[in-house]
């Protein structure tokens, strides 16, 4: 996941996380070229206007504004939008925008001081958002980035720039680690297992690193049902891994996990160390 690289916590204020986050991201994706870093003065956004995410259930300040700027990086795209207090930066999932286009920025997980290495470049605040959405275009179904899982009344899954679960599916069971356990029994037994250390052995179906000081990835072993998510696990971790890896995960089970801005989670193991295979 190119960008969103943060190494500190954002400091969250109420549901949705406007804050301040900073440190320096590590970056995956190459970008050929990039435009020049906007100025403190001119990322501060104007006033915003109180909105809703659709599908969210969860109040966000949004801005609306005129595109100034765009261009897309890996599986992103960023904007400079011009509000009617002033310009700022954001980011979301890959979306077809040109300048001059009226836009809605939903104002999450902003951060400040943010360089890129994928683009050479240092954002003096940059909001890195579930979805931007063209002035007058109906609202999606789900937004592009929301979270898999969610108990707190977030969507069932989805995709983009946070650690949402992934479309692929592994179909095939994947033989327990000697002493370990399924997906689909932590799933079950989510409860009892809060707090416990568990293993797994399974095949990376997702790889989002360094957000928020962790690497994120998504776990399937094959079992568990795809259509309620019960088959794809997060896990968070120091190490890296490859999406299409079978390693074995160790670590710990926690349950009811809300990151905040709908990311939250019924079950993830958290802390987790990784061996290939």
């Amino acid at each position: 996941m190119a960008d969103i690289r943060a190494t500190a916590v954002c400091a969250v204020i109420s549901l949705g996380m406007i804050g301040a986050c900073s440190g320096k991201p590590a970056d995956q994706a190459a970008a050929s070229s990039a435009p020049g870093a906007v100025s403190a003065a001119a990322a501060t956004p104007g006033a915003p206007s109180a909105g809703a995410i659709p599908a969210t259930g969860q109040s966000v300040q949004t801005a609306t504004g005129t595109v100034l700027e765009t261009f897309d990086a890996a599986t992103y795209t960023y904007v400079r939008v011009k509000t009617a207090s002033g310009e700022l930066w954001a980011a979301t999932g890959t979306f077809k925008v040109a300048v001059g286009n009226r836009v809605i920025v939903p104002l999450e997980m902003p951060m400040e001081n943010f360089h890129s290495q994928t683009l050479k470049r240092d954002f003096p605040l940059i909001y890195f958002t579930s979805r931007i959405g063209r002035e007058g275009d109906p609202a999606p179904a789900l937004p592009a980035m929301v979270s898999a899982h969610a108990p707190m009344g977030g969507a069932a899954a989805g995709s983009g720039a946070v650690p949402g679960a992934s479309a692929t599916q592994v179909t095939e069971p994947i033989q327990p680690a000697p002493g370990g356990t399924t997906i689909a029994n932590i799933w079950a037994n989510r409860k009892s297992l809060a707090g416990k250390t568990v293993t797994v052995r399974c095949k990376v179906v997702k790889f989002n690193g360094g957000i928020m000081g962790r690497n994120w990835i998504h776990i399937q072993d094959g079992t568990g049902v795809a259509a309620d998510g019960t088959n794809d696990l997060l896990v968070t971790s120091d190490a890296a891994a490859k999406v299409g890896d079978v390693i074995t995960v160790t670590g710990t089970v926690a349950i009811d996990k809300d990151f905040t801005a709908g990311y939250a989670y019924a079950v993830l193991i958290e802390g987790a160390k990784i061996e290939l295979k």
